[in-house]
């Protein structure tokens, strides 16, 4: 079923992920537009709520095509059809210079003053709109599994069947597995862009609201 917006489908999210409210998980959203998302999860489950960044890799010449994605950290994910393409580890280095570059001006821009939620011993719910080619959302796992959490989920309104068998998450969620899967837009009435803007906004807001109980 085609959803409203990410509202609705983050609702229905928080909706099957009830068993962890009252256990302060840790909300990662991957933004910028899964961050809407994050924001109705943690409110509905009493938890914080945090990006995880990750900057997809393009492929030469073709600034659309992602050849996989890198996080804040540096772990790079590369699809497996990388080395039939013929693509250069120079290419590949260059490319994942600039994208960490961004990553870095994205989390100032973000999180300006405070460092990323610790993940370690917290049970941790990664969401992201949808999970296609899985570059993004598997470069996100693998980054916060490094530093052991005591669940990792991965949350999503619509993904292919073949990128949730590849997760490394202890568990998944996703509320739509079409066995064709060509677009998200598909899957949502209303799938307007989320600005950098409302991403600092609901990252502040959110900040506040968690900083008494802190």
């Amino acid at each position: 079923m085609p959803f409203r917006n990410r509202i609705q489908a983050a609702q229905l999210l928080a909706e099957r992920l009830l068993e962890y409210r009252g256990q302060s998980p840790v909300v990662l959203a991957i933004p910028r537009s899964a961050v809407p998302m994050g924001e109705i999860i943690s409110e509905a489950l009493g938890g914080e709520l945090d990006v995880v960044l990750v900057q997809r890799l393009r492929a030469p010449g073709r600034a659309k095509v992602a050849i996989g994605a890198v996080d804040e950290t540096g772990y790079t994910y590369l699809d497996e059809q990388v080395p039939r393409q013929g693509i250069s580890e120079t290419y590949i280095a260059a490319e994942t210079q600039a994208a960490l570059a961004l990553l870095r001006s994205h989390r100032a821009l973000y999180t300006p003053g405070r460092p990323p939620i610790d993940p370690a011993g917290r049970i941790v719910i990664i969401v992201h709109h949808c999970l296609l080619s899985g570059g993004s959302l598997m470069a996100a796992l693998r980054a916060v599994r490094a530093r052991h959490p005591a669940r990792l989920i991965a949350a999503a309104a619509v993904g292919s069947p073949l990128t949730l068998t590849q997760l490394v998450a202890d568990e998944a969620i996703c509320l739509e597995v079409p066995a064709f899967f060509y677009a998200v837009e598909v899957f949502f009435k209303d799938f307007s862009q989320v600005s950098d803007a409302e991403v600092v906004s609901i990252l502040r807001r959110s900040h506040h609201r968690a900083a008494p109980a802190a």
